[in-house]
């Protein structure tokens, strides 16, 4: 049909697509290139903040490392963000980077669809802009989801405490393999922060892709705080060390000690240690990647399950 050949021209694809990935996500590599050296951060890079956009690492590459993104079966370049050294972090008898995001560009289409699709997505951003709770710039949103070439887990965070209860999801999480701590970046203005800095406790539920829709109806406890467990519309199950209700068809449930926080810029970036790790049941967890990723793998004829 001849629309389906001119939609690419007048539409522009999705900035994200919603995917079932089995966890840990293999698809793609990430790899900190500087000075020479070379190191797979797959499992050890994550994005600390939105506004500005920084990604934290435990390694210690330089001044101006540059970041990989590889089709793992092929090693095909997909993606680069080329990275400026913020600052260093102490934490828990160890240390990170944060790099601040200065550019970016990936290859997942030819260079005409790739110029044409980031042109009809940033003139639809600039359009909606009242509806960018962040108001991130275009270019910065486009380097975000490069960012996102390496699939990012959806979880549902609990937290349990005599003043406030609450579950909410998240995907802007990750393993900082080397230094062995774990992160969350959170919207500071989330009414959970203030608790999570104070108990320092929480329980991270990885979500079957099949609980979709659930889950993001839960996006409202990031305002508001959960009233009632039972209210939740799937049962759940305490976490073995802290007791923190968490959800009982968990693929997995990890319960985190948060060693340190710190605001940067809009977000707060939390660290912490791994206390438990339960490993419940096997499947494809919910994940979320970028548009243009999705449609590279198409035209491999490899396409991510979208939910």
């Amino acid at each position: 049909m001849w629309k389906d050949w001119i939609r690419p021209f007048v539409h522009p694809l999705p900035q994200w697509s919603t995917v079932a990935v089995a966890p840990p996500q293999q698809v793609v590599t990430a790899t900190l290139r500087w000075d020479g050296k070379s190191a797979d951060v797959t499992a050890d890079h994550t994005v600390a903040s939105l506004k500005p956009l920084v990604i934290a690492t435990s390694l210690d590459a330089g001044q101006r490392p540059v970041l990989e993104y590889r089709d793992s079966a092929s090693g095909r370049l997909l993606g680069v963000l080329r990275l400026m050294h913020m600052t260093a972090v102490a934490a828990d008898k160890t240390s990170l980077v944060l790099y601040r995001v200065a550019a970016g560009g990936h290859r997942c289409l030819g260079w005409s669809r790739r110029s044409w699709n980031a042109w009809l997505q940033n003139r639809h951003m600039l359009k909606n802009r009242s509806s960018n709770h962040l108001n991130t710039e275009p270019a910065a949103v486009q380097q975000l989801m490069i960012a996102y070439l390496c699939p990012r887990p959806v979880v549902l965070v609990s937290i349990a405490t005599p003043g406030q209860q609450n579950i909410f999801p998240m995907d802007l999480i990750g393993p900082l393999q080397r230094s062995g701590l774990f992160s969350l970046a959170l919207r500071s203005t989330n009414v959970s922060v203030p608790v999570m800095r104070d108990v320092r406790r929480v329980a991270l539920s990885s979500i079957p892709a099949t609980m979709k829709a659930t889950v993001y109806k839960l996006s409202a406890h990031h305002k508001q705080p959960l009233l009632d467990w039972h209210a939740l519309p799937f049962p759940v199950r305490l976490s073995r060390e802290f007791g923190i209700p968490a959800v009982a068809a968990a693929l997995s449930i990890r319960e985190l000690t948060i060693v340190h926080s710190q605001e940067i810029g809009l977000h707060t970036f939390f660290l912490g240690r791994i206390t438990s790790d339960e490993n419940l049941a096997k499947g494809e967890q919910l994940h979320h990647t970028a548009g243009f990723h999705q449609a590279y793998r198409r035209r491999q004829d490899m396409p991510l399950a979208e939910v």
